[in-house]
């Protein structure tokens, strides 16, 4: 799966960080093939995951929102920045394009640039009504 450059060094910190606890961890540890996981390899918790998420919403100073959400706020900075559907529906792992068009939202100032764009092409002076 393609990921920013930026986000390399940080997985390789924590595949660091989970080694060590996979040594302390000795015949306890359970081996999930998972990035993120508890000190013994087993899946996070849930409810805990929900509590951190709540955590970082609050410390980042930003409205509450389910985990859940952050899908649909990486899918529509995604059409934001003009990454085309095709490719916003492979990053996020959706088999059938409607699901992705479901996920994203067209943000206002896209909106406005389509009717300047539209304004552009009918009329040549790129203003729009």
């Amino acid at each position: 799966m393609p990921v920013p450059a930026e986000l390399i060094p940080l997985l390789e910190a924590q595949r660091e960080a989970q080694e060590v606890e996979r040594a302390a961890a000795g015949q306890a540890w359970e081996d999930n093939d998972l990035v993120f996981a508890r000190p013994d390899g087993r899946p996070i918790d849930p409810r805990h995951d929900w509590e951190e998420w709540k955590e970082i919403l609050q410390q980042a100073g930003v409205w509450d929102a389910r985990v859940h959400d952050g899908r649909h706020t990486a899918g529509t900075l995604l059409i934001d920045m003009g990454v085309h559907v095709r490719t916003v529906m492979e990053v996020l792992g959706h088999s059938d394009i409607r699901v992705t068009q479901r996920y994203t939202h067209v943000a206002s100032p896209m909106a406005k640039d389509a009717a300047r764009q539209m304004g552009r092409v009918l009329w040549g002076d790129g203003q729009s009504r």
